[in-house]
């Protein structure tokens, strides 16, 4: 586990330092070589996954969102929340106009899928810039979530999502927010209309690719919705 990496020179040099009045001072600098050492092995690692990643034809998500969104997959993933090594990353820094989801398998590097994916009618127009983790109010909301179960719903075949982030998305079931298929989340719809359209607080995806997609992610796997407006603070939001 990446997280898990304490060089030995620290542990030694915690051994050592005969003056008591120093040692408060050694713990802290020693604290602060860990952390720093643990960052730069992370960030090492996920520029290699990121580099080794197949496009599979499709445009790469950034390495900073893939980053953010990697780092909590393997929080999740260690204390059992998700079971696959499917990772769903939806960039809502990006146009509506632009394909930002993608589907990863990280068990073979590759990307499966890149698609359009709508935001809520209040989140923004063309741009995601306001997020809500409230009933009825139409905002999407950031964060990872757990995929869960699909039934069958207004909009067809629908994936129900667990929000795994306290006050930030932990009311997404509640709220009944999840991956559905809907025909304003088209090229087409771009088209005639300037801007994808909107959902209510969904990340809905092109009915054509919605059977595929929620197949493949259902059942415990990763889905992360990034925006630069907040970022990840690590295990202090994630609920176990």
């Amino acid at each position: 586990m990446i997280y898990k990496i304490y060089p030995l020179f620290v542990f030694l040099l915690l051994s050592f330092g005969k003056d008591s009045k120093s040692t408060p001072k050694i713990k802290s600098e020693t604290t602060k070589t860990i952390a720093k050492v643990e960052k730069l092995t992370v960030e090492a690692k996920i520029e290699s996954i990121y580099s080794a990643l197949n496009p599979n034809n499709f445009q790469l998500p950034e390495l900073k969102t893939f980053s953010e969104a990697l780092k909590g997959f393997y929080i999740l993933k260690e204390k059992g929340v998700i079971h696959k090594d499917i990772l769903t990353l939806i960039d809502f820094s990006l146009s509506s106009n632009s394909k930002r989801l993608w589907v990863i398998d990280l068990a073979t590097n590759t990307v499966l899928f890149q698609s359009l994916v709508a935001h809520g009618r209040n989140t923004g127009e063309e741009f995601a810039s306001s997020f809500s983790n409230n009933n009825s109010s139409y905002k999407s909301s950031l964060g990872f979530y757990a995929t869960g179960e699909i039934y069958q719903g207004k909009h067809g075949a629908s994936l129900r999502l667990d929000g795994l982030e306290r006050g930030y998305n932990d009311n997404a079931r509640q709220r009944g927010v999840v991956m559905h298929g809907a025909d304003y989340v088209s090229e087409s719809f771009i088209r005639d209309h300037k801007r994808l359209g909107r959902s209510q607080g969904c990340p809905a995806v092109p009915v054509e690719l919605t059977n595929e997609i929620i197949q493949l992610i259902k059942d415990k796997s990763c889905l992360f919705i990034y925006h630069p407006s907040r970022s990840f603070m690590m295990e202090e939001k994630l609920i176990s």
